[in-house]
């Protein structure tokens, strides 16, 4: 039996919590202030303390620091309402054993208790000035995971990949993985791998000897001697050759660096972050990405949401964005409860970077102060609104339209929809491998003749997609 310390101002939530420990079989022991819980610490002994941030005599974060020195082997679990990356941080700073935020899953907080005792909590992560220049925005249940999963890999240095669609902010969980851990004083260096030609690619990343090829009138430093020290953040990473994906994968394995044309390997002290919205397994099952360096990227995987599954972000994005707007030169405008409404209503493809530039584009051309609905509704056009299903239904809601739309005789409906469903399909596979049709026909799970035929039918042509 182990005697818990719970700090909550919540009944309903210390009840839920003080039931699920008690079935455990600890002692809980509930206060609901800071006095109180000092007046608890100073008589009983305890194994674990879990804490709510804000109390009704003040901030539970910022008065641990009295109880980390009189207590430092005392384990200490946050509950927080308040959301943010910035809270994360904070709770991690305090050398937190974990953080929860709510509302959290009850099994996993029983958990994180029992792992707890006896621990002795880790060493205080020194961040300072956390705060308004953080990167993220949201507290949203589905950006809690990905605070974290930064939280935890700051005062480490393991290989991140970052994954997620196009626009959803994965530089951005980069920049704070930089600036919150321990090489924030190092430089960040961020190279997009789709953005260079492939030739040009080796020479970007690890630099080259001058005369090294023709055009290298002079030595060049490459991104991971610029990154010496920090962090490089390779970004879209299914995009990068295979031939340069062999020597990053030599790269990280060694810690050295050759630049093209050069002799001597150069020793390298760099964090990789990595990000792509390519789902690369099919990639590996093609051939056109190395297996072995997506093991040696997917160490710690941390997804970043699509703005559809996060819509309560959207009020905090906007006005944040309304913010931001001003660094552009732009005025500063208010946004009304209507007008944001209407933007949760939307399915954003484009995720958080389409929102940024409809907010933008809103500033330009609000005729006052304040954005309303009906500004929004002139820019917003034709976009339709989202469904709560939207993502379960991504197949269904296009094949219904274009049967409306086409009307297929009775008796072709299967081959006509059939024929519709393949030539994006097969487009795809042959993207992914590059126009190699064995290759495809292998990622499809099909016949190499079948997708030979299927091909000519389809009059697609393999050798519109070899790169």
């Amino acid at each position: 039996m182990h005697k818990i310390l719970l700090i909550e101002d919540d009944d309903a939530i210390a009840i839920v919590v003080t039931a699920a420990l008690e079935d455990e079989g600890h002692t809980v022991t509930r206060r609901a202030s800071i006095h109180g819980r000092d007046q608890e610490l100073a008589k009983s002994i305890f194994s674990v303390m879990l804490t709510d941030v804000m109390l009704t005599d003040g901030d539970g974060i910022e008065s641990l620091s009295r109880v980390r020195s009189q207590y430092p082997d005392l384990p200490i679990i946050i509950l927080s309402a308040q959301n943010t990356l910035d809270t994360a941080v904070r709770a991690t700073d305090t050398g937190a054993f974990e953080y929860f935020p709510k509302p959290f899953d009850l099994d996993e907080l029983t958990r994180a208790v029992n792992q707890a005792i006896g621990a002795k909590s880790e060493q205080s992560l020194d961040i300072t000035d956390a705060g308004d220049g953080l990167p993220l925005v949201g507290r949203s249940q589905a950006m809690q995971g990905v605070y974290r999963m930064i939280t935890r890999v700051l005062r480490n240095d393991l290989t991140v990949l970052v994954l997620g669609e196009s626009g959803t902010g994965k530089e951005l969980v980069a920049e704070a993985i930089h600036q919150l851990g321990h090489r924030k004083t190092g430089p960040f260096i961020a190279v997009n791998a789709a953005a260079i030609p492939g030739e040009l690619i080796e020479s970007e990343l690890f630099g080259h000897e001058k005369g090294a090829f023709t055009g290298a009138v002079a030595q060049s430093i490459g991104k991971f001697e610029q990154a010496n020290g920090g962090t490089l953040f390779l970004d879209e990473i299914g995009d990068m050759p295979l031939d340069a994906q062999t020597r990053l994968l030599r790269a990280l394995q060694s810690g050295k660096i050759r630049r093209v044309g050069g002799r001597q390997e150069i020793a390298i002290d760099v964090r990789i972050v990595a990000a792509t919205n390519r789902d690369l397994k099919p990639m590996i099952a093609a051939g056109t990405f190395r297996e072995d360096l997506f093991y040696r990227l997917n160490v710690v995987p941390i997804t970043i949401p699509p703005l559809r599954e996060r819509r309560d972000d959207i009020d905090a994005l906007a006005r944040h964005f309304l913010k931001l707007s001003t660094t552009e030169g732009l005025p500063l405008r208010q946004i009304d409860s209507r007008a944001v409404k209407l933007l949760q209503e939307q399915r954003w493809p484009g995720n958080v970077r389409e929102l940024r530039n409809m907010i933008y584009r809103l500033v330009l051309m609000a005729r006052d102060d304040t954005i309303n609905a009906d500004s929004v509704r002139e820019i917003v056009g034709q976009m339709a609104p989202a469904r709560a299903d939207f993502a379960d239904d991504s197949f269904a809601l296009p094949l219904q339209a274009w049967l409306e739309k086409e009307n297929p005789a009775a008796g072709t409906v299967y081959q006509a929809a059939s024929t519709v469903f393949e030539k994006p399909l097969f487009s795809w596979a042959l993207t992914q491998t590059s126009g190699n049709q064995v290759k495809a026909a292998n990622l499809l799970g099909i016949n190499r003749n079948t997708l030979r035929k299927r091909l000519n039918e389809l009059n697609i042509s393999a050798e519109d997609f070899a790169r």
